[in-house]
Formats: structure tokens, sequence, C-alpha cells
């Protein structure tokens, strides 16, 4: 008789009062440790979650007390309702680990959603199937079912557990990585850029050892691997070079700290703010919402312009032309309060203006002003300008002349008198 047809006879006897209890006392018990610990934890925590109960830690408590009062009550008589609650905390927990370390690692991956709800399928049919009792005839079917790889022959449950080893360990370095990027990185390394790059490392090196720890558990011989890395050297050289020189010049990139998170820089007449830097290629932002994704090694190879390497100050220029009967002193006041009075310009260095030209309509004026936030673009701040000196001209009757061009009328030549001919 499995757990499911005892607990629905002993919910005909009414003697499952006492087994809803106990059930209901490890909950809140459960429950109550993970809100004292869990007050102060962010948001983000895999341990709490966004609430008390949508971490890990608590399906975890309340797994261990419940499967505690099943040995224990179990040694007096049938608990089928704690037998029944242990696989369920079991699926809960898998699937609370899986989706706890999905959202903080990759927050806005459709593909980790679409694993998150294909796992939670496959733990509560295993779940069913364990509290059905049909769990030991599956994995007699699914030992029964054999592949043949060449001269070995492995079984579906094999590869299934496998599967499964490979999968936990990975998300358990995956855990371990953003738990070393949160609480150690954060605090120990202040350049975002660095930050960035010591993460990429930290979490490629765990999967790696992962990895291998996998293959390890599920009996595949990892000497036979270095067959596998000759092949994968050699295709490296030839079909995936360019995807290879990506990966190293991203690294190389946060390494050099020669384009950082934040830098405005321009790509092909293409400019932004670099959005991201990732392990194969970088996002740029423009200020029109635009993104421009440049593989890395663009990025190493050729002639690229950082605005905010050195100095993060930008010079900005407007010119404006006035009538030659205008006082050059007085323009250049005005041009000069036009742009101490816009907010975005800078104070040192200041403003400057210069005669560039003696124009065919007038004297021409270049000023010249400094911004720190190229970020935003010039445009903005340009107009505003341009509108300061515009008011500041009229009211002090600047004219700024039309183009101007001479006409000298040619009288036609005179027709040759009748004497003359």
């Amino acid at each position: 008789m499995n757990a499911l047809d005892l607990l629905l006879r002993d919910a005909s006897r009414g003697d499952l009062a006492w087994e809803i209890a106990v059930l209901s006392g490890c909950l809140a018990v459960a429950w109550g440790v993970c809100w004292l610990l869990g007050r102060r934890a962010p948001a983000d925590s895999i341990w709490f979650g966004r609430g008390t109960i949508d971490g890990v830690l608590f399906p975890m408590l309340a797994l261990g007390l419940t499967y505690s009062a099943r040995v224990g009550l179990g040694a007096f008589r049938e608990v089928p309702l704690l037998r029944i609650a242990v696989p369920v905390l079991i699926a809960l927990v898998g699937i609370r680990l899986l989706a706890r370390v999905f959202t903080v690692v990759f927050p806005s991956s459709a593909f980790a959603r679409v694993m998150e709800r294909l796992f939670s399928w496959v733990a509560w049919i295993a779940a069913v199937l364990w509290i059905l009792g049909l769990m030991p005839n599956v994995l007699e079917e699914m030992e029964a079912i054999r592949f043949s790889f060449g001269k070995s022959e492995i079984s579906l449950l094999a590869i299934v557990q496998g599967t499964l080893s490979s999968g936990l360990v990975m998300v358990l370095a995956l855990w371990v990585a953003s738990a070393l990027e949160r609480q150690v990185l954060r605090d120990t390394v202040a350049d975002l850029s660095l930050r960035k790059a010591a993460s990429n490392a930290i979490r490629a090196t765990l999967l790696l050892l992962g990895f291998l720890f996998a293959l390890s558990a599920v009996g595949v011989d990892l000497t036979a691997l270095s067959v596998l890395g000759g092949a994968l050297g050699v295709g490296l050289g030839f079909g995936l070079q360019k995807l290879a020189a990506n990966y190293v010049s991203g690294f190389v990139i946060l390494a050099e700290r020669s384009l950082r998170i934040g830098d405005t820089v321009r790509v092909d007449n293409f400019e932004g703010v670099v959005a991201d830097i990732k392990t194969r290629y970088t996002l740029i932002r423009a200020l029109n919402g635009r993104e421009s994704i440049v593989p890395n090694e663009k990025l190493i190879t050729e002639r690229i312009e950082n605005l905010s390497l050195a100095d993060p100050k930008v010079l900005v220029s407007t010119e404006v032309t006035v009538g030659y009967d205008s006082d050059p002193d007085q323009v250049r006041d005005i041009l000069l309060e036009a742009a101490r009075g816009a907010g975005r310009v800078i104070p040192e260095p200041g403003p400057g203006v210069q005669l560039v030209k003696f124009g065919a309509d007038g004297l021409e004026f270049k000023l010249v002003f400094w911004i720190a936030d190229p970020q935003n673009g010039a445009g903005a701040v340009v107009s505003d300008v341009n509108l300061r000196i515009l008011k500041g001209l009229r009211a002090a009757g600047i004219e700024i002349p039309y183009p101007q061009r001479v006409m000298r009328m040619v009288p036609p030549p005179e027709p040759p008198s009748s004497a003359a001919a």
C-alpha cells in the first residue's frame, strides 16, 4: 500500500489531525527561523528571496524538520501525510534553488526562465511518481532502455542521473560565483570594469571545475577529454578563430581598462556610452536609445575614440557672424556671458572667444567652452548657448547680417552710328 492509499485510509478514519498538527508545526518553525534571520537580508538573497518563504532556506528547513518527524514518529505508527510531504518539499527545494540562482545570475535571460519551468515540471512529476509508488517501476524501465555508442552501452537512467548531477553542480558553481561577486568583489574592488573581469573569470573557472567534477561523478573517464581538447584546439585555430579572438579581446579590454563601463566612446561614427562589456562583445548605447553591439576584437585592433579615458571634459564650440560696424569687445563680452550662464558649461577651464575670420558678410566669431558630461550629448547645451547669444545681441542692438552680395550693372555697348558705318 503506497502513501496515498494510507493517507486516504487515515482520512476516512479521522486519524490525520495529529499529523496535520506536526506538519504545521514544522512549517511554522521553519517560517519563524527564516523570518528572524531574513529581516535584514537584501531582496536578491538566494537564501531568503524577496519574501520570507521565497528563498531556499524555508523549504530546506521544512524538509529537515519534516523528515526528522517522519523518522521519529514512523517508528511507532504509519505517517502517510509526512511521507507525502517529504518528496513535495524535496521538489520545492530543487525548484527554489534553481529559480533563485538563475534570478540572481541571469536576471533578464529568457532561456533561464525556460529551464526553470522545465525543471519545475520534471520535479513535480517525479514527486507525484514517488507519492504514487511508481518511481521504482519507472527507474527499472529507464535502466532497461539502453543506447549504444560504439562499443559502449549506457542506460537512459544513467543519462538522466548524469544530467541532473551536472545541472546541480553547475547551479552550485553559479551560486558560489554569485556569492563571491556580491560579498567579496563588491567590497574589495571599486572599479566596475575590473570587478566585471574578476566576476567573469571566477564564474568561468567554477563552471569548468564543476563540469569536470560532474563528468567524473557520472563515471566519465576524464583522460578521454584530451582527444576532445586537441580537436577543440584545431577547431579554434581554424573555424573558431574569430570567436576565440573576441573572447580573448574581451578579457584584454577588462584587464587593461582601456574601455570602462560608463565611458563615452565613438566607434565608426557611432557615439555612445559603454553600457556593458561582455566576454564576446561590448554594448554601446547612444543618447537616442539606439544600441550598438561591437565585437571585442574590433575594439582591440582598430582606432577607437574614448572621450572619457584621461579626462571626461569635452570642448564644444559655436560660431556667430556680426556686422562690421559692431564693437568687437562688446560682442566678446556678450558671447562669454552667454556661455557662463549655461548650466552645463563648467567654469574651469573657462570659455573663450576668437575672431576667426573677416567674412564676406561680417565679422565671424567662434565661442569655445567645456562640458563635463559628454554622455548627455552636446546638442542641448549648444542650443542653450546659442539662444543666450541671440538674446544678448538683440538686446545690445547688434545686427546679425544676412548674406550680402554686390551686383554691378554694366551698360551694354552703344551701337555704331550710321556716319561711322
